[in-house]
């Protein structure tokens, strides 16, 4: 089995790295041979933020991120989320609060 990694940084909404990210994540995690693990960092643990609300025909990246976690593993980084305020609590189904051991066991976990 490949296991690939994923490292985001970006705000979901501010432009499209982390929606084309998520995307090309998604589209791995559907094939049997792969594990996909994503790890946000940064701003982009709004990613994994629960509730969110978009215009409709918007996408709307807690529902990407919540499909990743059935399929792979999500985290966030703790130190990021606690600097915004974000609680485990906050996050939507599926997510883990991580921290910088956990990004290393996953970079080295991953092909």
């Amino acid at each position: 089995m490949k296991k690939i990694l994923f490292v985001i940084n970006d705000a979901p909404y501010g432009d499209e790295r982390p929606y084309n990210a998520m995307r090309h994540a998604m589209n791995l995690a559907k094939r049997d041979e792969v594990q996909v693990m994503v790890f946000l960092v940064a701003d982009s643990v709004y990613c994994a933020r629960k509730a969110q609300k978009t215009p409709d025909g918007y996408y709307n990246i807690e529902r990407m991120v919540k499909s990743l976690a059935k399929r792979g593993k999500v985290a966030t980084w703790g130190t990021c989320c606690e600097a915004r305020g974000l609680g485990l609590d906050e996050l939507t189904e599926g997510v883990e609060m991580g921290n910088m051991d956990l990004l290393g066991d996953w970079t080295l976990e991953a092909d």
